[in-house]
């Protein structure tokens, strides 16, 4: 009877905390993005409004960076030492602005050749959000000095909203420049609560609300004043995932190497409708801010020497025209997608954004020594991406099923008929998400599949290894809709075993969806 009482308020306590994998659709995940205007912020956006489907977009934030920050319009010269300006002998700043174009305004370019696709996509996936509804959600930010968050700003405002509001569900913040408008929005809050009694309650709610999604902490912000006056919000960032940033094709395995190819990028990217024409790639004679010694990757046929004698600082190999430049912001939302990998519910999870979890001390491209020339820089960044995939068991390799998905979309962008673009199989598992299991049982797993297309489906069950029991499992009929899982009989009470149904179908291109079930060991 004790036993029994014991098993019972462990399964309550369970269900309590993976309440949300429960539901087999789940809600959409509210999200605001913060973006400064680098190149592959730009890329990623793209991609992130084709996605727009599987959130719930509260904003559209222009931010500053160490990289790119406006200045105050009055002539006001600016000059932090370490930052990318401080670098490579430039002496460039003190500057009155750093690589901001005037009247910049890429996010709503985005928008813009969003607005223009958005009859089509929405013949696709009814969930698309309206072009108004997205129009509605751009602010500018703290955009004229980097790292400097005195003052609000719209973007602040919308923030700083979002976050007091008491709308359902956590606040996903991400990143990709620096953090200055997200410090603005909670140092907002601190000034205007911090002395009254409703201050300990409010930094809880913050607390328990908001996660943020860093690419880097690239004004420090995050270390001088976020993380020392709010150190209970969760910080997550993610790794052993895709690489999706500069340099990708540099080390690409051969599963990976196809999809960064100018071919493949022209045919299913840049000839896809007026989000492709807007879409990065090397060589393709654009500049974002005419004169930028930093950026040269719109330029073709010429080496790094040449490059360098021209006067750029080449901070990134040449590659081959038309090839990947990068979508170095992904893993911050990757992790949001409805593809039935729930990734964004727990950081350790994992999916096509990666996943949290401990490492050895990362390599940082973000704190570099002002010594530091082109081609050390190179050689880090390729270190770094090896170092941060390097796990103990081999995280999956997600990148192929990303970027068929995305392919797709961008088809949908430019396909009136539903019949003329593949879309993703359906995948449903018979019975509960989470189960309790005891050790040396075996487990039954049921699931269903379709696909809208009629296309035929193939389905593999997997174990994903984020769960805390350490060693290898074994599936039973893992290529069929039932499957068993042998539970290993030196499984210890509480550890949780992750188990992945993949479907995939044979359209063009070939698309894959999932759903995870949870097996919890019982205490005995």
């Amino acid at each position: 009877m004790h036993r029994r009482l014991s098993n019972f308020f462990i399964l309550l306590a369970i269900f309590c905390f993976f309440h949300p994998t429960m539901a087999q659709h789940p809600t959409r995940p509210r999200i605001i993005i913060t973006a400064d205007p680098e190149l592959d912020d730009n890329n990623s956006l793209i991609r992130f409004l084709l996605y727009s489907s599987d959130f719930t977009v509260e904003g559209l934030v222009y931010a500053s960076s160490q990289f790119h920050w406006k200045g105050d319009g009055k002539g006001t010269k600016w000059f932090v030492p370490g930052r990318e300006y401080d670098r490579f002998g430039m002496g460039a700043c003190p500057c009155t602005s750093w690589r901001w174009a005037e009247n910049e305004r890429f996010i709503h370019d985005i928008v813009e050749a969003y607005e223009k696709v958005y009859p089509n996509l929405k013949i696709h996936n009814a969930n698309y959000p309206t072009p108004d509804y997205l129009k509605s959600k751009i602010r500018y930010g703290n955009i004229e000095f980097d790292g400097d968050f005195s003052k609000d700003t719209p973007g602040s405002i919308l923030i700083r909203t979002a976050i007091m509001d008491d709308k359902p569900g956590q606040l996903f913040i991400s990143a990709w420049g620096g953090h200055s408008t997200i410090a603005r929005a909670l140092k907002s809050i601190q000034d205007l609560y911090e002395n009254t009694i409703e201050w300990e309650q409010i930094k809880k709610k913050i607390a328990r609300k908001v996660v943020l999604l860093p690419s880097g902490d690239q004004d420090d912000t995050y270390i001088s004043y976020i993380k020392p006056y709010w150190p209970e919000i969760e910080y997550r960032q993610f790794r052993e995932g895709p690489n999706y940033g500069y340099g990708a094709q540099i080390r690409a395995n051969a599963d990976n190497a196809g999809y960064l190819t100018p071919a493949w990028i022209k045919e299913n990217v840049n000839d896809r409708g007026p989000l492709g024409t807007l879409y990065r790639v090397w060589g393709d004679g654009k500049q974002m801010v005419k004169g930028d010694k930093v950026d040269y990757f719109g330029l073709a046929g010429y080496t790094n020497e040449e490059l360098k004698k021209m006067g750029y600082f080449v901070w990134m190999p040449v590659q081959e025209k038309g090839s990947w430049l990068g979508e170095g912001d992904n893993h911050t939302f990757m992790n949001m997608l409805g593809n039935g990998l729930r990734a964004y519910e727990k950081a350790s999870f994992g999916g096509w954004g990666g996943r949290e979890r401990a490492q050895k001390e990362e390599l940082s491209l973000f704190a570099m020594p002002v010594e530091d020339n082109a081609d050390s820089l190179a050689k880090r960044i390729e270190a770094a991406n090896v170092q941060n995939s390097a796990i103990d068991t081999p995280y999956p390799n997600f990148f192929p099923q990303a970027q068929r998905d995305f392919a797709a979309r961008m088809k949908w962008t430019v396909s009136k008929t539903y019949q003329e673009a593949n879309h993703e199989p359906q995948v449903k598992i018979a019975g509960p998400l989470v189960l309790m299991v005891g050790k040396g049982q075996k487990v039954k797993l049921h699931a269903e599949v379709s696909d809208p297309d009629g296309q035929q489906v193939s389905v593999k069950w997997w174990p994903f290894y984020v769960g805390t029991y350490p060693s290898k499992v074994e599936i039973l009929n893992a290529n069929a809709l039932n499957a068993e899982i042998v539970i290993p009989n030196n499984a210890v009470g509480g550890q949780t075993i992750h188990v992945i149904l993949e479907a995939s179908d044979n359209g063009s291109p070939a698309l894959t969806r999932y759903q995870r079930v949870i097996l919890v060991l019982a205490q005995r």
